[in-house]
């Protein structure tokens, strides 16, 4: 391996460590038993969202010290630090969830911070439970360093009653618990097994989506994303990924390099092709806010509506991110959308190569049934769509992945809360052929956009998954599935037409036609808008209220700051 001797004239960190007056700064870094080579060198920062908080996080302490190893041998300083994550599994179904999308926010905010306040010149990130992926990804977007990306790793699949289950299983199974399919032994069977390692949820849910993405956008290591957490060879990926970023770092190639316009549509191809996660709809234009590039949910969704679905994963599918791994990987799924040609192969990647490039030695593996080729798709088009019409005139986002029936009319039931529902749907107090409306939910009117996994996991529990249809201001789980609806855009909060809906209304939804319509006339709207009032918030300090304050539409990612477009300038260039 070449080591490169670096002139820090051009590095952040010449701030914090070069010349007579940085001798207090130095002295610290002695301190900490660094040597006067280490302090000459570049300065990379190595970020975890480490805690123990769930299993998604626990092994990314020793990917660190991995990580750590490889940007040391490739000829620079390492400087780990943490910043914080909420996990979904644990947040979800209480108040507790309203912190989730936040702390996105938080996490870039902090990774920020640090890189800024202590000059370095580079950023290796390493991530788990769902907001962890774009928070450190947005990060390395909006610093605008030499930036490499690593999953932390997937879940291996728990065991009940002879079949692979995930946390998904145990959500449905309160629901079927609740109306006696299931005893009180069954549950606490399923609850101890469900779960047997350390990593991410293991089906195609948010952290798997977006794990998916950091190697279709560039930032992560071509086939970095599918070896599960418990494994070993993952340390080998973060060391690759340490000495990945020193040569970044000498090519003098940016995240902005990376992600682009064109990256950007790679990442949404292969959340469709994967039947990914909703959330990706609102990841995808966060990440591409940091760069200053124009990407929403209508430009993600028209991407979704003309990919084909490919890989047979869960939720809807049969497969977990463990077998996507042993089949051939995000590289697989990824060359089976080059081949035909719904990838942009010219696209840079952290490899210093191109996308054409990193998959040109992949071949296709005819011994698996996880991912299909483009000419025999499971459905033509993408696994999630885009939505809009008179109740969604911003947008709206749905996965209809693994759904039979793609339109569904019926009476709205109106909920002014997810709490609300859960009690109605546990009572078993709703009607087949209704829409569930659960409001007040979004970005703003939560605040912080809850995902609702508890609510639909326990419809499907109780059998009647496709007897209902359920929409929200809020967000769904990756592991959601059913005719759910969610960003609903604008929220009510902000007076949008979810929130002048009453019980009776009739709703439409058409996923075909990519619809959301109420039958009522634009006359009789405007009549309930002009006598709508805002609803107080519950949360009127803190953390919570400050987010309100500033976060923006769920249509643009629900993002908090004026992003790359408005910027004065480049914090690698200061």
């Amino acid at each position: 391996m070449t080591i490169t001797v670096f002139d820090k004239a051009r590095l952040p960190s010449r701030h914090s460590t070069v010349g007579p007056d940085r001798a207090p700064h130095r002295s610290y870094y002695y301190a900490m038993g660094l040597s006067k080579d280490d302090i000459a060198r570049p300065f990379v920062g190595v970020v975890t969202t480490w805690n123990e908080a769930a299993p998604c996080n626990i092994a990314l302490a020793r990917q660190a010290q991995a990580a750590k190893r490889g940007v040391a041998r490739a000829g620079g300083t390492p400087r780990e630090f943490t910043t914080i994550t909420v996990t979904d599994g644990i947040a979800m179904g209480h108040q507790g969830m309203k912190s989730s999308l936040v702390s996105r926010e938080v996490i870039a905010d902090s990774t920020e911070l640090t890189v800024r306040g202590h000059g370095y010149d580079a950023l290796v990130g390493l991530a788990g439970c769902d907001k962890s992926l774009p928070g450190l990804m947005m990060a390395m977007v909006r610093l605008n360093v030499a930036s490499v990306f690593m999953y932390g790793g997937s879940i291996l699949p728990g065991r009940f009653q002879g079949r692979d289950v995930t946390v998904q299983d145990v959500f449905e199974a309160v629901g079927m618990h609740a109306v006696g399919r299931m005893s009180d032994a069954e549950l606490d069977e399923l609850e101890r097994h469900a779960c047997p390692s350390a990593g991410s949820c293991g089906g195609q849910f948010t952290a798997n989506t977006m794990a998916c993405v950091s190697e279709a956008i560039g930032l992560a290591l071509p086939g970095s994303a599918g070896t599960p957490a418990p494994f070993e060879a993952r340390d080998r990926w973060a060391e690759e990924s340490g000495e990945a970023v020193m040569a970044l770092l000498r090519q003098g190639i940016r995240a902005r390099d990376i992600v682009t316009r064109k990256s950007l549509e790679n990442a949404a191809r292969v959340v469709a092709a994967s039947g990914g996660s909703t959330n990706g709809a609102l990841h995808l234009p966060a990440i591409a806010h940091e760069a200053g590039i124009a990407f929403d949910l209508h430009d993600v969704a028209a991407i979704f509506r003309e990919t084909p679905y490919i890989a047979d994963l869960k939720p809807a599918g049969r497969y977990v991110m463990k077998d996507l791994a042993e089949a051939g990987g995000v590289p697989l799924l990824m060359k089976a959308l080059l081949d035909g040609g719904y990838l942009h192969g010219d696209c840079l990647t952290v490899t210093g190569r191109t996308i054409a490039e990193n998959l040109a030695e992949v071949r296709w593996n005819p011994d698996q049934d996880v991912v299909r080729p483009t000419s025999a798709p499971l459905t033509s088009w993408g696994g999630v769509v885009g939505l809009k019409g008179s109740l969604a005139p911003e947008g709206a986002i749905v996965k209809v992945a693994g759904l039979k029936n793609l339109r569904f009319k019926g009476p709205a039931r109106i909920f002014e809360c997810e709490e609300d529902a859960m009690a109605a749907v546990q009572a078993g107090n709703y009607r087949d052929g209704e829409v569930l409306v659960i409001r007040y939910e979004g970005p703003k009117g939560g605040p912080g956009m809850r995902e609702m996994l508890g609510v639909t996991s326990a419809i499907y529990g109780q059998g009647r998954g496709d007897k209902v249809a359920l929409i929200t201001d809020g967000r769904f789980s990756g592991a959601t599935r059913g005719f759910c609806v969610g960003h609903v855009g604008p929220e009510a909060a902000v007076g949008g037409p979810i929130g002048l809906l009453r019980d009776g209304d009739v709703i439409l939804l058409d996923a075909e036609a990519g619809t959301l319509d109420v039958e009522l006339s634009a006359e009789e709207l405007a009549a309930r808008k002009a006598a709508w009032r805002p609803r107080p918030s519950f949360y009127t300090s803190g953390t919570l209220w400050k987010y309100a304050q500033t976060v923006g539409p769920a249509e643009k990612g629900a993002v908090t700051h004026p992003g790359a477009a408005a910027e004065a300038h480049v914090y690698a260039d200061l």
